[in-house]
């Protein structure tokens, strides 16, 4: 429970993990849904916690046995979120059902950050070196844009997404002055301002209109480096910021006024560091991971306590002199609040006690006091200057303006009957595409027949309840005292004429538009159309059908907020406000076509006709003369309901239990008819499929007779040829052997004939030899001869010399 004081204070709850033997396991990252009540936070282990804020209760939702490297929570689909993993990939999982929903694949490195766009259906992913689009309805990636390794710093704001990625333009940065590594963005709901910090205590704050840097923001000199921005929402402020988160290095988290750059609080210390931090969409919580891995979750009311309080009232003592001739000159505005003077009064400037009158003085201040402290009056000129309530805050202006008083018990009771008999067949009739809106319908439609008998015969009230299913589809007890507290309020008399359409009513509706528009009523008389065409249709859909959601939000807010007679107002306004496009038609069809879809209407324009028609309707044909006040339901028990006629309804219930009774008769026998028709049908299908079987077998057996008679002539004649072929091939052996043995017989001739060729050239090849031999013998011979020639000669030289020597000696 927060209480004023400072940021310790200001801490809702501690939130730490711890394992076995009391060893704390570190929170990495938390993210908030889209409604601000719960919250997404993963730890080391990889185990996925979601925290509900209003119901104090957590539960484990996802392990997915590797931590988290960022987490996203404000998906379309509001049971399901998204998780970045150590892997790389990035999961879908579902929080009520634990099922993985999709694995996305892309990123190269670890997913940094999980941007997703406000209509829930485009996300953006980035790392290190990519940024990713991706389509969250069919899962799959659209666009990837790389980041060069030579960019020294990177960043991506998203206001508004595209398909293509492209650069659509640079903001410029200040060339004098210290550079900031800006590593820290933050942009404005409305998309018109981002600031952006880094290595330094320098804040820049560009216009993203005008593209142009509007302001730059000095912090205290303890600020060194900023970590994390955020910018923290208010409900009264068209989604421009004015207030500004900024943690540092420190671990400490200032807050401070863009425009008038004050320091207005601050979360976490020196010895209580804060790691990151998450603000929910509504601006009411800061969820803080902490330097020791726990999570502190801070109440922003109580933060900003201090600063909402009035200043105190003070009354100046003016002296004589030209002040006093000046002073009839100035014009001072005094709120109604009585101010006790003091009796006496120096010079110097007295603190005056300002006496509010007692809370619950007058009947009118009674009446317009609500609960969780809001008055009628002031929401109504809220309602009246802007001309609908804050989108984030509607449900709780609208519980409170309805005094619903959440009968736990009550309910429980009526649910626990179980679904009505009269919806049980609810989705043959009114089939809805989302199960669980089907189930949510059929469950308050099924609780509000066990309130009133008559709430189960009426045919019209799906289609009164199932805008407000759809809008409390979270809190379906809240959503049955709202449908509820309009029947009991907004539809006084409807049933006093069932099952026929309330003509009192509708009779009010049709004098309020004589006497404002006589020519358009008498053209809908002349062309028979009656007010059961053109008023009943608007009523027992609540004009879900004619208008958008956010029209029809619009258009509520102002029923809500005004007599029950307005919604009578509001359908007459409609019809005068398409008074051009009724007088040009003339067919009933298409009067009932007009009135059953969308036209071209401004719902504002419709309003304030209503407004005029409220206030300058006369006194007897008002509504409001018919209708009573506005009255909550009662606290503890809801109020009996018996606004209708009890015959009718317990005849035709009783009537529907029978026609039950008999359906389950009949259903009863006819299955039995169907069982004995189905076995006399089996046992029919059996006896005509053996007969067919028989049949079947009959023709096969002949087929497979007249196959073997056709297979033994086809032996017969294969045979036949077999013995022709056998005594042709005899033919050609013998031939063939005869050719073979003449061809022998040659091959004999011929080897003979080669032999004595062989043994011709062998002998004319000796005798050449022998010739040659000869020859060179005749050779040698001469050869030797002339040697002995020459011997001889040379012999008869010696002899001559010798006897030549020999002769003077004698």
């Amino acid at each position: 429970k927060s209480s004023p004081g400072n940021h310790i204070n200001s801490v809702l709850v501690t939130v730490i993990r711890t394992a076995q033997q009391a060893k704390t396991v570190r929170f990495l990252h938390v993210a908030f849904d889209t409604t601000g009540d719960s919250f997404l936070a993963g730890d080391h282990h990889g185990n996925i916690y979601v925290f509900d804020i209003s119901r104090n209760r957590f539960r484990l939702v996802q392990k997915t046995g590797q931590a988290c490297t960022a987490l996203a929570f404000s998906l379309r689909r509001t049971t399901e979120f998204l998780v970045a993993l150590a892997d790389y990939t990035i999961k879908c999982f579902d929080k009520d059902t634990k099922q993985l929903v999709s694995w996305m694949r892309g990123h190269e490195g670890a997913v940094s950050s999980i941007s997703v766009h406000s209509s829930g259906r485009y996300a953006i992913s980035t790392s290190s070196d990519t940024a990713q689009l991706w389509d969250l309805d069919s899962f799959q990636r659209k666009r990837k844009l790389n980041i060069r390794q030579s960019v020294a710093s990177t960043f991506m704001v998203c206001t508004k997404f595209s398909d293509t990625l492209f650069c659509k333009y640079q903001l410029p940065v200040p060339d004098c002055g210290p550079k900031i590594s800006y590593k820290a963005f933050a942009v404005t709901r409305d998309g018109k301002s981002l600031a952006a910090g880094g290595r330094s205590n320098l804040l820049h704050l560009w216009c993203l209109e005008s593209k142009q840097l509007v302001r730059v923001i000095q912090m205290p000199t303890q600020v060194r480096t900023v970590r994390q921005l955020e910018f923290l929402p208010d409900s009264f402020d068209g989604g421009a910021s004015q207030t500004l988160g900024v943690l540092s290095q420190d671990g400490v988290m200032r807050f401070i006024n863009i425009h008038t750059c004050k320091l207005l609080f601050h979360m976490g210390s020196h010895d209580d560091a804060i790691t990151t931090v998450a603000v929910s969409p509504n601006g009411r919580h800061v969820v803080a991971i902490m330097d020791n891995g726990s999570i502190n979750v801070y109440s922003v009311q109580s933060l900003t306590q201090e600063l909402n309080k009035p200043p105190p009232s003070r009354v100046a003592v003016v002296s004589g002199g030209e002040a006093d001739q000046e002073l009839s000159n100035l014009k001072v505005k005094v709120r109604s609040e009585v101010v006790q003077r003091p009796a006496k009064s120096s010079g110097r400037r007295t603190q005056v006690k300002t006496l509010r009158p007692p809370a619950g003085s007058t009947a009118e201040d009674k009446e317009n006091e609500l609960p969780a402290g809001l008055n009628k009056k002031r929401l109504v000129a809220l309602l009246k200057a802007f001309g609908e309530y804050p989108a984030k805050y509607r449900m709780f202006v609208w519980r409170s303006l309805l005094c619903l008083p959440e009968n736990h018990a009550a309910y429980s009771s009526l649910t626990d009957k179980g679904l009505h008999s009269a919806y049980l067949t609810l989705h043959d009739k009114y089939p809805i595409k989302s199960h669980k809106l089907q189930r949510g319908l059929q469950r308050v439609l099924s609780a509000l027949a066990h309130w009133a008998a008559i709430f189960g015969e009426v045919e019209y009230l799906p289609l009164i309840a199932f805008p407000f299913v759809k809008l409390f589809q979270n809190n379906p007890m809240l959503c049955f005292e709202v449908v509820a507290t309009v029947i009991v309020n907004w539809c006084q008399h409807w049933f006093e004429y069932f099952p026929n359409p309330p003509l009192n009513i509708l009779s009010m509706a049709e004098n309020v538009l004589a006497h404002h528009d006589k020519e358009l009523l008498q053209h809908l008389v002349d062309c028979g159309i009656t007010s059961q065409l053109y008023v009943w249709p608007l009523l027992e859909t609540l004009f879900s059908e004619v208008l958008t959601r956010d029209e029809w939000l619009r258009l509520f807010d102002s029923i809500f907020s005004n007599h029950p007679s307005f919604l009578l107002m509001a359908c007459v306004a409609y019809i005068t406000c398409c008074r051009e496009p009724l007088l040009l038609c003339s067919q009933k069809q298409d009067f009932e076509y007009f009135f059953h879809h969308r036209n071209n209407l401004d719902v504002g324009a419709m309003i304030k006709e209503a407004y005029r028609l409220m206030g300058n309707t006369p006194a007897d044909l008002h509504p409001r003369t018919m209708l009573s006040d506005f009255t909550p339901l009662t606290k503890g028990q809801y109020p009996v309901f018996n606004h209708y006629p009890e015959f009718i309804v317990e005849y035709q219930s009783r009537e529907r239990e029978k026609i039950r009774l008999q359906e389950m008769e009949y259903l009863r026998e006819r299955q039995e008819v169907s069982a004995l028709r189905a076995d006399f049908v089996r046992r029919q299908a059996e006896e005509e499929a053996y007969y067919a079987q028989q049949e079947l077998l009959q023709k096969a057996e002949e087929q497979r007779r007249n196959i073997l008679a056709q297979e033994e002539e086809k032996l017969t004649q294969q045979r036949a040829k077999l013995g022709a072929m056998k005594r042709e091939l005899k033919v050609k052996e013998l031939q063939l052997l005869d050719a073979t043995r003449r061809r022998f017989l040659s091959h004999q001739q011929d080897l003979r004939a080669t032999q004595i060729q062989g043994l011709d050239q062998e002998i004319s090849r000796k005798m050449d030899l022998r010739e040659r031999e000869t020859a060179a013998a005749v050779q040698d011979l001469e050869v030797r001869q002339m040697e002995l020639e020459a011997q001889r000669r040379r012999f008869e030289q010696v002899t001559n010399t010798l006897h030549s020597a020999f002769l003077p000696l004698s």
